[in-house]
């Protein structure tokens, strides 16, 4: 591994400005192609290579950043990169194994893994082989966040967080990026066994469960409310310890099953309610905090846009006087300010807030919720062993 942790002082007492650090990205779809690979330039990075299961998907996201294009990862983890980027679909434990075995600085895309048990031993193995192992919670890092987060803490008598998504299709959200329909040249085989593991993964996850409440755990819970769990811990709020849930259309139906999931937490109601609209002309999400002395509104920037702003607004009451002040901020998203974290914390040996440890709460809330659903609709199931 290349030098990239100090900045090193030259022999006429200048510091010199650090090598730039080399990421290879693996997966070249859609949130590679509109956001990470520009967002990767932008922060400073070198790509020296990209890689997809599909040769010509590679060479063209490759060609746009000048980057060697590759089909297979274990290249990636042989070429002279000091870190990877995972943006490939569903569990990314295998890959995350592989590039820490391999010395690789790690930012993975969510979700990380399916399992407390694979959170758990790639924690330790990231800690025992002294790399940065990082999940691309990008609402973490929304510049808005520490903001929020503030205001949040001068609540008191917190009575509700409400999150609210609406969910579109993909065409609503990425047509804008003329991307064209995806190449099929990858090797199916390959496909087919990435979605067997996370079939198997699922399973043992949560034992018993109906396939369907599998594929509903993989595919939305993991695929999209776990960036709601993340982003509840990014603005120190507290977990709740157990959800009703229940989805209000039909789970295993032709389309993803709407949700509604609520808990309490101390004298707080927690209401989560994800929205499948495949209509809806963008993908919306808001947080609201509602409390004694005032209220948090947080509307948090679309993805798949470059630049896209958040919004926030605080309301504060004392007695007659009310105080509303509404903030934006910059226009570095939090997919920039991910990767200045994730540089950050190679070149300083520190981790994050986004750290693979935290990855764990968020899959046992998942699995909390997928164990409410299963019971609301009468066929109860397990979750894995967390102790």
């Amino acid at each position: 591994m290349r030098e990239v942790h100090r900045i090193a002082e030259g022999d006429n007492g200048v510091f010199q400005k650090p090598p730039a650090i080399r990421v290879g990205v693996i997966g070249a779809g859609t949130i590679s192609q509109s956001v990470h690979l520009t967002s990767l330039r932008r922060a400073g990075f070198e790509i020296p290579v990209v890689c997809d299961l599909s040769p010509s998907r590679a060479a063209g996201a490759a060609s746009a950043v000048g980057a060697q294009p590759l089909s297979d990862p274990a290249a990636v983890l042989a070429a002279d990169v000091d870190a990877v980027l995972l943006a490939t679909p569903g569990s990314h434990a295998q890959l995350a194994e592989a590039a820490i075995l391999a010395g690789k600085h790690v930012l993975a895309e969510k979700p990380l893994a399916f399992t407390v048990r694979e959170v758990d031993a790639l924690d330790r193995l990231a800690d025992e082989a002294g790399v940065i192992a990082q999940v691309g919670y990008m609402k973490m890092f929304d510049p808005l966040v520490d903001v929020a987060a503030a205001r949040i803490a001068e609540l008191r008598e917190t009575r509700l967080v409400r999150v609210t998504v609406a969910h579109p299709a993909d065409d609503p959200q990425v047509s804008h990026l003329r991307m064209g329909p995806p190449p099929e040249d990858a090797d199916p085989a390959v496909i087919a066994d990435a979605i067997e593991y996370d079939r198997a993964r699922a399973a043992a996850a949560l034992p018993g469960a109906s396939p369907e409440l599998l594929s509903y755990y993989t595919d939305v819970l993991n695929g999209s409310v776990i960036h709601e769990i993340s982003l509840l811990r990014a603005l120190n709020l507290p977990l709740p310890q157990q959800w009703s849930a229940r989805t209000v259309t039909p789970l295993g139906g032709a389309e993803p099953a709407s949700l509604l999931a609520t808990a309490q937490v101390a004298h707080a109601a927690y209401a989560l309610s994800w929205n499948w609209l495949p209509q809806y002309p963008e993908y919306d999400e808001e947080l609201t905090v509602l409390a004694a002395n005032g209220r948090i509104e947080f509307h948090l920037a679309k993805p798949y846009v470059l630049e896209a702003r958040s919004r926030l607004r605080s309301m504060r009451h004392e007695g007659e006087l009310r105080q509303d002040t509404d903030f934006t901020a910059g226009h570095e998203t939090g997919f920039l300010r991910q990767l200045d974290a994730f540089g950050e914390a190679i070149r300083t040996g520190t981790s994050n807030r986004a750290a693979f440890a935290g990855a764990r709460d968020d899959i046992v809330q998942l699995q909390l919720i997928a164990q409410a659903v299963a019971a609301a609709a009468g066929s109860p199931v397990s979750t894995e062993v967390r102790s």
